[in-house]
């Protein structure tokens, strides 16, 4: 093979971006070092100078390598023995070109993780086996799962110290699988290795036969990242107006997603103008086509006014163009965030002001619950709502990482403050709804709530069971079998009548959970509304759920009943029972303070 066929076969390899992290200590650098040395891939000078390091400052033992020195090449990184800054390493095998990013472990540098993150195709998130899944296991978990990462490689390290134990592999294995169950995960792989004696990194390990996949290099040059591209919605941010002469004018920039061929019809955002394209110019040449992430120039066949911070789409594929929108952020400054603060938003090449109109919740790393919020501090993640006043062309991070992904900046410092994903656009004629004062798009009948009250002998209420998985849907329909037997109106909806029907079309992941509540919400509204006694039971319930659940229920009451053990706020729950009591007398209870709650002067329960 000559110089040219080489090179060429090279640059034709494909691309894959990957990031390492988990906690502190669980050597990530350790295992790419490792990896590049076992591959073959480091230059003889690098190898002279890595034996002389492991000498002075290495921490792998006397007379070990210490591999972790190929990429902490920060002072501070080398004294501590931990990253700080994102490191990147870039190797090739004769299979694949790699972009590896190093994260930091520590709490701290957290916003680090999430920046190495947003550009990865693919995660490998350590753990040790001697500690298992541990709180920066799941933050990093969350947040791989946020930044819409499709690859997981789940490295279960330091298996030598744990003897090579199939045991706790398959512990820590469930355990991650416990946890993970709600994010979007949909392709997670599991690998024991020992990074510092090289088991299962390039090569099979004589030291765990019971393990039956292959090692961690092959996996990461056979995984498909294509998938991954969105080449259907074209999506092109104007970065640059072109206009040598008075014959030429051109758009340059980079396709965020999508494919684009001359002779397609376009429009231009926010003008609306359409035109055709006439040209995709490059350095190299004309092009009879362009795909994401291709940097180009586009000429038109008309002269249309289109300005850098402005976006090209095809005609009938449109972005949401919106100046309100709700999105998830993760917090990447000491000052914390707070509703009505002023940043700037930077988003694909346009650049405004955005306030912040509401803080909705912070997410709990540990169990993925979601608790109402005043502010978010460093590193923590939460949602909110934000205005701007220029118009944002946009989708869903979940359809497309490139025009759904922002980040604010603070005015004053100049710093990145945080890292937002869209979730949805909001519209401006009907506020979110969690408003409190739902009741202006409520069109009531002729017949009031008193009249059915009246006619019912009971007013209409929403008996919400949460906490015991068991025994809280057992004592739902108790309770809806004894009061039909005294003549009330109540009905009991199973949880299951919900994701099979009116919830058949969203699935149950943690980023499905709005849609859920909303839905609950609405459809307990209508029933209430119609002077039914409706009672159902959650699973799973947090603060922001019966926050949220409560607002859409308004203005009737909802009665929250607890049952065992529940993580919730105290000043959530109307009426707490030990899930051990008898049923009898546990229904005696709830009628009790059902009765406080719904029924009339001259009637009672």
């Amino acid at each position: 093979m000559d110089i040219d066929q080489f090179l060429d076969q090279h640059e034709n390899k494909s691309l894959l971006r990957l990031l390492t992290c988990g906690s502190v200590d669980d050597v990530k650098s350790t295992l790419i070092g490792r990896l590049l040395y076992d591959s073959k891939l480091i230059f003889d000078d690098q190898l002279s100078t890595l034996h002389a390091d492991s000498e002075k400052v290495g921490n792998a033992g006397k007379g070990e390598i210490d591999y972790a020195l190929l990429l902490d090449g920060l002072k501070a990184e080398r004294e501590q023995g931990i990253t700080i800054d994102v490191a990147y390493r870039y190797f090739a095998t004769p299979k694949r070109k790699f972009i590896i990013a190093d994260t930091p472990g520590h709490e701290q540098y957290t916003r680090n993780m999430a920046t190495g993150a947003s550009t990865a195709d693919l995660a490998l998130i350590l753990i040790d086996a001697r500690l298992g899944v541990i709180t920066q296991t799941k933050r990093h978990t969350f947040l791989v799962s946020l930044l819409g990462l499709k690859h997981i490689v789940v490295v279960i390290n330091k298996m030598d110290l744990k003897d090579y134990d199939q045991k706790v592999f398959n512990s820590i294995k469930a355990d991650f699988e416990a946890f993970s169950a709600e994010l979007d995960m949909p392709e997670v792989t599991f690998i024991p290795i020992s990074a510092l004696k090289g088991d299962n990194v390039v090569e099979p390990s004589s030291n765990m036969d019971w393990y039956t996949g292959g090692p961690l290099l092959p996996i990461l040059e056979e995984v498909d990242v294509a998938g991954g591209i969105n080449l259907d919605d074209f999506r092109f941010p104007v970065q640059l107006v072109s206009r040598p002469d008075l014959n030429f004018r051109g758009f340059a920039g980079t396709v965020a997603s999508g494919t684009v061929r001359p002779g397609d019809r376009i429009k231009a955002l926010p003008s609306l103008k359409e035109s055709t394209i006439k040209r995709i110019v490059t350095a190299d040449g004309d092009l009879d086509e362009a795909f994401a992430p291709q940097s180009i120039m586009l000429e038109l066949n008309d002269e249309i006014d289109i300005s850098s911070g402005e976006m090209i789409v095809h005609a009938e594929n449109m972005p949401h163009i919106s100046t309100h929108l709700e999105a998830s952020i993760v917090w990447m400054t000491e000052k914390p965030i707070k509703e009505g603060q002023t940043y700037v938003i930077r988003h694909t090449s346009r650049s405004t002001k955005a306030k912040i109109t509401e803080l909705k919740y912070q997410v709990d790393i540990n169990t993925l619950q979601r608790h109402p919020a005043e502010e978010l501090q460093l590193n923590e993640i939460g949602c909110i709502t934000l205005t701007t006043p220029l118009p944002l062309f946009f989708d869903s991070y979940t359809e497309n990482r490139e025009t759904g992904s922002f980040i604010l900046i603070d005015p004053i410092t100049t710093v990145t403050a945080g890292a937002g994903m869209i979730k949805r656009h909001l519209s401006i004629d009907q506020p979110d709804a969690e408003t409190n004062l739902p009741e202006f798009q409520w069109e009531p009948g002729r017949v009031s709530p008193g009249n059915r009250a009246q006619r019912n002998r009971h007013k209409g209420k929403w008996v919400l069971f949460i906490g015991d998985a068991e025994h809280a849907p057992q004592l739902a329909k108790d309770l809806e079998y004894k009061l039909f037997n005294k003549h009330l109106q109540s009905y009991y909806l199973g949880l299951s009548n919900l994701t099979e029907g009116l919830e058949a079309d969203i699935g149950d992941s943690f980023w499905d959970r709005e849609e859920h509540i909303r839905r609950i919400g609405e459809l307990g509204r209508i029933l209430t509304d119609a002077g039914l006694i409706f009672i159902n039971s959650l699973e799973r319930a947090d603060d922001y759920d019966l926050t949220r659940l409560k607002a859409l229920h308004a203005p009737n009451e909802l009665l929250v009943i607890a049952i065992g053990e529940s993580t919730v706020d105290a000043k959530h729950i109307d009426l707490q029972l030990d899930a051990d009591g008898e049923t009898e007398e546990l229904i005696k209870t709830i009628e009790a303070e059902l009765d406080r709650h719904t029924g009339l002067p001259e009637y009672n329960i």
